[in-house]
């Protein structure tokens, strides 16, 4: 990796200095006198590391709000403060704005030297791991042959080749930044951007800003997700937590695919491909005013609806099998032997749906058990909250023995046909009994049988 490092000082004898130094020291530099130009080059392409002066011909903090304005562009940035006018309040205020290291002039070469070593070892590491964390979602495929799983990979090939909005429907976990994923990675604008906004996690103040940009008074822009995803994907997260307010703009720029960034006054064009996603029933939403029934309208284009794991319990195995294999791989350690017909498994209320599951057979591979009797052990004391056994002894012991032997007999039937996605054959198969005898037993439970 090539970095190239800016450096932003209004005296040209430190600027040179830090120049020499720096390029002896085997990276690329690019140099900026006053607060405008040093905007300017940030605007043009933000660096990889950056040595701000705080005194610059504008204020008392000019290096300040320079931090400020390329945290707000890519907050992974290392920036170096450096000053001649040093106090606790100012190193202080540096850092707590996100600067990476603060260092007093008259500086110390090396010291600088090895600031500069370590800003550009964590900007490696932060770029390796996003790198690994991108191949890793992108590399998840959606596993599974239930009935919905097979219906949501059928939509998928579908709906790619399409312009068409999307709205994704399911419980948390379940899987829908995955299905947004697959739908832009298989669509025409796959070598576009990806851009994902989360509704849920937003600060109430800064959807517009997140949404649209803001140009600023100095004069440089901050770009919103809007713009950012222009000719990609935007993925908005729990679009329900969307306020109304914004809603209403969310709704104008699907209308005139224009908008004007914070304190703008000229139209910003735009060609995205929005897909929603929610863990809400919007409609209900609607009845009791949170969300607005024309956008709803204008979103639903083309609806997934995403079951939760425990209705697609013939997934579970399937799950198992692949995420042992991929995540052995990751952890570049012997595939993990678990049994994917583990009652405790199987039975679990996987309220965390399939991230959950994921999570589990991750942290079997963090832990390394040696014997097949240790992943038992981590898989029971993981999942012992919602024991299938202890959850049916408790329900049992204050009913009478009948009761007792149908409300097992219910649960029993109820899993075994979800593990075989509602095959009666398989079923009785499992449960040895004769196929029409499930039938009259499924009847008599009040199961209701489904394909």
């Amino acid at each position: 990796m090539s970095v190239e490092i800016l450096i932003v000082d209004d005296n040209s004898d430190i600027r040179n200095i830090l120049n020499e130094l720096i390029i002896d020291a085997g990276y690329k530099t690019r140099l900026a006198a006053n607060f405008n130009q040093a905007l300017s080059e940030i605007d043009k392409k933000l660096p990889d590391v950056a040595i701000l002066d705080v005194k610059l011909d504008k204020g008392e903090n000019d290096g300040i709000e320079l931090l400020s304005h390329i945290k707000s562009k890519n907050k992974d940035v290392p920036v170096i403060i450096i000053t001649g006018h040093a106090n606790i309040e100012m190193a202080v205020n540096s850092l707590k704005h996100g600067a990476f290291e603060f260092i007093e002039k008259p500086f110390d070469q090396t010291r600088l030297l090895n600031f500069i070593k370590r800003a550009v070892e964590n900007l490696n590491l932060k770029s390796q791991n996003k790198d690994y964390e991108n191949k890793l979602f992108y590399s998840y495929e959606l596993i599974g042959d239930s009935k919905n799983l097979l219906t949501i990979k059928d939509q998928i090939n579908k709906i790619s080749i399409t312009e068409s909005r999307v709205l994704i429907n399911g419980p948390s976990g379940s899987g829908k930044e995955l299905i947004a994923r697959k739908i832009h990675k298989k669509s025409k604008r796959k070598d576009k951007p990806f851009v994902i906004l989360n509704g849920a996690l937003l600060d109430a103040n800064k959807y517009e800003l997140e949404l649209f940009g803001e140009e600023k008074d100095n004069g440089s822009i901050s770009y919103g997700a809007l713009e950012k995803s222009n000719q990609g994907t935007l993925l908005i997260d729990q679009i329900s937590e969307i306020p109304l307010d914004i809603q209403s703009k969310i709704l104008r720029v699907l209308t005139d695919q224009k908008f004007k960034r914070l304190n703008g006054n000229t139209d910003i064009n735009v060609n995205v491909r929005l897909i929603c996603s929610t863990s809400k029933d919007l409609k209900a939403e609607i009845k009791v005013g949170n969300f607005r029934e024309d956008l709803y309208h204008r979103l639903n284009v083309f609806e997934i609806n995403v079951k939760s794991l425990n209705e697609r319990v013939s997934d579970i195995p399937l799950l198992i099998e692949y995420f042992s294999k991929k995540i052995s791989e990751n952890y570049n350690i012997k595939n993990l032997e678990i049994d994917k017909n583990d009652s405790y498994i199987l039975n679990h209320n996987w309220q965390g749906n399939v991230r959950e599951l994921r999570n589990l057979i991750e942290r079997i591979a963090i832990l390394q058990p040696e014997s097949s009797e240790k992943i038992s052990s981590i898989i029971k004391e993981s999942l012992k909250t919602d024991n299938f056994n202890d959850k049916i002894t408790e329900n049992s012991l204050s009913v009478p023995l009948k009761e007792a032997r149908e409300k097992f007999e219910k649960e029993y039937l109820t899993i075994q046909l979800k593990k075989f996605n509602g095959n009666i054959s398989q079923t009785a198969n499992f449960v040895g009994m004769e196929r029409s005898a499930l039938h009259r037993k499924l009847k008599g439970l009040g199961i209701k049988e489904f394909n």
